[in-house]
Formats: C-alpha cells, structure tokens, sequence
C-alpha cells in the first residue's frame, strides 16, 4: 500500500517537492547574500595591495588588516551558528548583513592601519556569521534529492561576488591614491540588502518545528506546495519539538565526534591554503613585477575560472557523491597550486593561477554541500557555524604567514606549503560521511 500524503512530516513534505519560484527566491536572496559577502572578502586583497604603495606600512602591518577581518569572522561563525539554532536562521542572517554592511562604509574612512584594523574585525563579525547561516537555512529548504547541488550553487555566488571586487579593483582603485576608500564604500550595500533578507525570506520550517512553532511551519509549507501546485494534506504525524541541548559539546557526543573531528580539520586546511593565496594573490604579483594594473588584471583572469569550477562541483556532488567531489577537487587544488608556486612567464601564472581558483572553489562548494548535512536540526546552525569558525583560525594565521615564507623561498615556499595543506583536506574528506540523497536529520 502506498503511503498517502496525509501520513507525511512537513520535512518530508519540503523532500518530496519540486523545484518552485518559491525555492529560487530563497536560494536566490540568500545567494545575492552570500556574493556581497565574498565581495567584501575579495576586495580586501587589492585594498592591501593598493595600501602598500600608498601608505608608509609594511607587509606583516598589511597582514594585520586581513587577519584581523578573519578573527572577527572565527568569533562570528561560532557565535552565529548559536545563535541561528537560538533565535532563527532568518533572524541572524539578516542581522549579519547589516553588521557587516555598517561596518565594511565606516572602514572606508580609516585614517591609519590601527583604523582599518579595528574595523575589519567588526566586518569580520558579521562576514563569519553570515555564510554558515545561510548555507543552513538553504539546506533546510532544498529537496533531498538535489540537495547539494543546490548547496553548491548557493556557494557559486562567492565567485560572482569575487569577480565583482576584482572588477572593482581594476576600474576603481587605480583610479586614485583614495580608490581603495571608494570601494569599500561599495562595501556597505548589504545593509540594504539585508531589510529584503528580513522581510522576504522565510524561516527554516525545521527550526520552527524544533521550536514548537507548528502553525508558522505549516503556513511556510503550505505556501511552497500551492506554489508547487500540489496538494495541502494535514499532516498526520507532528514532527517532535526538540528540546535537547545544542551546545558545543553536543557536536563531541558518541554519534557527532568522528565527523567533527574530520570536518574541522578539512575547514582548517581549505581556509588555511585559501586565503594564504588569494588574499596576497594581487600584492605577489606586484612583488613579481608586475604592475598594479597588471596584476590586477591577472587576479581577475584568474577569478573567472571560479565559475566553471563551481559548475562542476554542483554536478558532479550528485553524481558522485560530497566525500569522492570534495577530495578530488582538493588534490587538484594541491597539484595546481604546487605549480603555480613555480611558474615564471605569464601563460604558466595565468593556466596554473586558473586551474587552482577552478578546484580550490569547486572544493569550496561540495564543503558547504556536505557541513549542514552533518548534523541534526537541534545543532545544525552550531555545527555548521563551529566548523567554519575552527576553520577561521587558519584564515587568521595564513596571512600572517605569507610574508615570512616570501622572504625565506620566494612564491614557490607559500604555495609550495598551500599544496601540502591542501592534501591533507583531501584525505581528511576521505573519511566523511556521505549522505548524498538522504533526508536531514531532524
């Protein structure tokens, strides 16, 4: 006999529905979310390397400024997670945007690098706690089928919003000695965007339930199937309030810790090798001598190529599975980045520059695909948010680290240690747990 609809949860009824407007502006509000956020990451990297030529502050002072956005953004994703298994997924991403949004305006008028510093770890609350929230909340609303395809999308707007900052550090920060001011002035666009985030999007259904609030729940559901044009049943079996405890230590529990474990060590290593490379990627290429505008120009080049490899880690994580996408693509980051560290001449920098961007970002989305899998509702946004936030604390350090390493072996020591970090994130994903196609935990 087959089940009727009635006998469904209203988390079986979101698995079992198709594709709906109702779903796009959910993925697409919290995408355009997610861009800005990448944006303002991105445009960090060719404010230092404009920094560097016009201010009297040397290196490791430069390395401050990114550090210090990472160290607030380590705080932000762990407090965020909390908060978002607290008072709400919606809740907390609109308030993130704003944070950051506010915050990202006032550094464009930093006067010193104490300023900017201070600054960019007050962006950096706000920037950490937003991508894990959101990737949560999306996750809650995709069908299990498509899951992590539609995780990998969502992560996909990182490349648009990173693309957008290289646009704006070729057309807008060499136009002046105060270029860099005016496209952090660009920067404050999510608080804006964040009055739609609270006003258009709905809450996860999975956290309402948890909460106990049935009728919110069943208003969001009901919505999605009349969009879907499907029926609107009662459901027969009320999925149960969850009141068990969603602290940290949950996530070290018998049933959580392996994955944890795993999990952390994976963000640690991709942040780490990440944005080691990217954040100076502008500022090596000027040490390589080139010119502010050339390497610009090159950032960019190589940046586009996030986008491909976004492509195929949104087809491929359904194909073949979260763990085999996300190891693959971080060896090829390994073995690109290897390279890149030795290249000499401009075809080399550019193909090998590419292929690193194309698998480090591809790696990028099947992580987020696999995290909020993890994890049942109670401690979903807490482990997604803690993962990230362990992961910050490499972000923290890896800039810090480059200069050193340039001074001691040249371009080819930095990269050369980003290949072998990233393979050990290639073998830590080895061993989680694949859930491609199965529902979420509730």
């Amino acid at each position: 006999m087959t089940e009727t609809p009635a006998a469904r949860t209203r988390s079986q009824r979101l698995d079992a529905l198709p594709w709906t407007r109702k779903h796009s502006r959910i993925l697409g509000g919290s995408g355009v979310g997610w861009a800005l956020d990448a944006m303002d990451v991105g445009l960090i990297s060719f404010v230092i390397a404009q920094l560097a030529v016009v201010w009297p502050a040397d290196a490791s002072q430069l390395g401050f400024v990114a550090s210090a956005g990472f160290f607030g953004m380590a705080i932000g994703a762990s407090v965020g997670g909390l908060l978002a298994d607290k008072l709400g997924r919606r809740q907390v991403f609109a308030i993130t945007l704003l944070i950051y949004g506010i915050f990202t305006g006032l550094s464009a008028l930093s006067l010193s690098v104490g300023a900017l510093i201070a600054l960019r770890f007050l962006v950096g609350l706000g920037l950490g706690a937003e991508l894990p929230v959101a990737s949560t909340l999306v996750s809650e609303f995709a069908p299990a089928r498509i899951r992590g395809r539609i995780i990998v999308i969502l992560e996909s707007f990182w490349a648009v919003g990173w693309t957008a900052a290289a646009l704006i550090g070729y057309f807008v920060i060499p136009t002046s000695d105060d270029g860099w001011r005016w496209a952090l002035a660009l920067g404050a666009v999510p608080a804006v965007w964040a009055i739609f985030v609270r006003l258009r999007l709905p809450e996860s259904v999975r956290f309402l339930e948890a909460k106990g609030r049935h009728s919110e729940a069943e208003k969001i559901v009901a919505e999605l199937e009349s969009a879907a044009k499907v029926g609107t049943p009662q459901p027969a079996t009320e999925a149960l309030d969850v009141a068990a405890s969603s602290s940290i230590g949950t996530l070290f529990g018998a049933p959580l810790r392996r994955r944890t474990i795993s999990l952390w060590l994976v963000w640690f290593c991709v942040n780490f090798a990440y944005y080691g490379a990217f954040i100076w990627l502008p500022t090596l290429l000027v040490a390589q001598g080139f010119s502010l505008v050339r390497s610009f120009e090159y950032t960019l080049i190589i940046t586009l190529a996030q986008l491909p490899g976004y492509a195929a880690s949104a087809w491929l994580v359904e194909k073949w599975g979260r763990r085999v996408t996300l190891a693959v693509f971080l060896a090829g980051s390994a073995v690109s980045a290897g390279f890149f560290g030795t290249a000499s001449d401009v075809p080399t920098i550019l193909a090998f520059g590419a292929l690193m961007s194309f698998f480090n970002l591809g790696a990028w989305g099947a992580l987020y695909a696999v995290t909020p899998e993890l994890y049942p509702t109670r401690v979903r946004g807490t482990g997604a948010g803690w993962a990230a936030g362990f992961g910050r604390l490499a972000s923290i350090i890896a800039p810090l680290c480059v200069p050193a390493l340039l001074a001691a072996g040249g371009v080819a020591l930095p990269f050369g240690a980003f290949a072998g970090v990233f393979a050990v994130a290639a073998i830590a994903a080895l061993t989680l747990p694949d859930l491609r196609g199965k529902a979420l935990e509730d």
